[in-house]
């Protein structure tokens, strides 16, 4: 068994199931000050890097914030938005442009110890994976960056599972974050977003959605999804 869902078996609580987490996330500005257990972050790392990523090349990198000096500059760079100092830990999820043109080998091993990844496809992957590094040319910091956001929409409804709440943050300075987290001499990493996670110290209330008529269409705009 995955040691991770080991230890989701493990917890005196169950998890809420997937569709529960969808329906309950809501984006939490008040937290408490409550920590986060060891055993409990671990999981929501673990759960985390599941992420799916192109080629497998998991060219996120994450930043676990929970240093009160590192939050407060944190919080600085995000317009001194309170959240990142009220939440125990804010996940800074970087994500690396040059990502597939590192070593893999570690991948490629993994991939074939697991079974997943015979030695065809490795070979099939050593080549393909320069090759659409290459055509994506200016583009290669955009595909990370989804990589990134993938990772990060799989830490919110994993901590909303585990009765955590969370805050995705789009309204920081990219330069500023990186010095942050020791990156500001690196001009190949992107940041993401930024997520704090803790417990809630408001109620979640739903502001509720369009109905999917107004922006969901079948084949082409203009013509609407009907229930």
């Amino acid at each position: 068994m995955n040691p991770i869902t080991q230890e989701l078996n493990n917890l005196s609580t169950q998890p809420l199931d997937v569709p529960s987490a969808i329906l309950q996330r809501r984006s939490i500005k008040t937290f408490k000050p409550d920590p986060i257990a060891p055993e409990l972050l671990r999981q929501l790392v673990g759960l985390t890097v599941a992420a799916p990523s192109s080629y497998n090349i998991q060219d996120w990198r994450i930043i676990l914030v929970q240093d009160e000096a590192q939050k407060a500059a944190l919080s600085e760079a995000a317009w001194n938005q309170k959240q990142i100092l009220e939440a125990p830990v804010t996940f800074v999820f970087a994500a690396d442009a040059n990502g597939g043109e590192k070593d893999l080998t570690p991948i490629y091993e993994q991939g074939l110890q697991t079974g997943a990844w015979p030695e065809n496809v490795i070979n099939y992957f050593k080549t393909a994976i320069p090759q659409h590094q290459t055509s994506l040319g200016d583009k290669r910091r955009e595909y990370a960056v989804k990589d990134a956001m993938i990772a990060a929409t799989h830490l919110v409804l994993a901590a909303e599972s585990l009765g955590l709440s969370t805050c995705f943050m789009n309204g920081w300075i990219e330069d500023k974050v990186k010095a942050v987290i020791g990156a500001a001499d690196d001009p190949d990493l992107a940041i993401a977003v930024l997520v704090p996670v803790g417990y809630s110290a408001q109620p979640r209330l739903n502001p509720g959605r369009l109905p999917f008529s107004y922006n969901v269409f079948v084949d082409r705009f203009g013509n609407p999804y009907q229930v």
